[in-house]
């Protein structure tokens, strides 16, 4: 949950910058709960981008959320309809990795799961609208604001345990992501590399399981 105020104030200055007021961004992110997704957004309207393209472009980046389903499927085998629904409706990156390691250690439940989620949501939404009432009093650079996602991102990606396997997904993203935005595919370029460095890491494991075995 605190990790979600150092990243939810930035995205509520950005927000702050294209209009919204706390009560705005508080509803934004109880309904729209995609931390990625509201920082395009932003990104995208001051730098210009149509509607059209924000939306086909956040919604694309989004469907990583239907992996994560996929993932929590086997654990929510029996389980009332609307708790898996408001389970789904609630996973973002942060609260799939603690959740899917609690329940792979066993005696998790799913209404914990959903309080995990419930929890970082109201923290996210919070941060926020205290992020709007920031940026309407202090004059903060987006570009300073907007860093913030990514920074996350890096920190997750220091923490883990290298292998052979994670070198080859984690250099195969980065160039095919550059890859992506140099060929004027912007939007999709996140998603793309991502793709891109699993499918080259599978394909490593593979081939070198297969030397293991000859």
């Amino acid at each position: 949950m605190a990790g979600y105020v150092g990243i939810g104030v930035p995205c509520g200055i950005m927000e702050s910058s294209v209009g919204l007021n706390a009560l705005m961004a508080f509803a934004v992110s109880m309904t729209f709960y995609s931390g990625a997704g509201q920082f395009m957004v932003s990104s995208m309207w001051l730098a210009g981008n149509p509607v059209s393209a924000i939306v086909a472009s956040v919604s694309f980046v989004n469907t990583r959320q239907m992996l994560y389903s996929t993932a929590f499927a086997p654990y929510f085998a029996g389980v009332k309809k609307w708790l898996t629904f408001l389970f789904s409706a609630t996973v973002t990156d942060e609260s799939f990795g603690v959740n899917m390691g609690l329940f792979r250690q066993g005696g998790w439940r799913p209404a914990q799961a959903t309080l995990v989620n419930l929890l970082c949501m109201t923290t996210w939404a919070l941060s926020n609208s205290v992020g709007v009432l920031i940026g309407d009093a202090l004059s903060i650079p987006t570009a300073i604001a907007s860093f913030a996602m990514t920074s996350i991102f890096i920190c997750l990606l220091v923490t883990q345990k290298f292998d052979r396997t994670n070198v080859v997904v984690v250099i195969a993203s980065f160039v095919g992501v550059f890859l992506f935005k140099l060929i004027g595919l912007s939007g999709a370029a996140i998603l793309l590399g991502a793709c891109l460095g699993v499918a080259c890491g599978m394909l490593f494991r593979r081939i070198g399981g297969h030397r293991e075995l000859v």
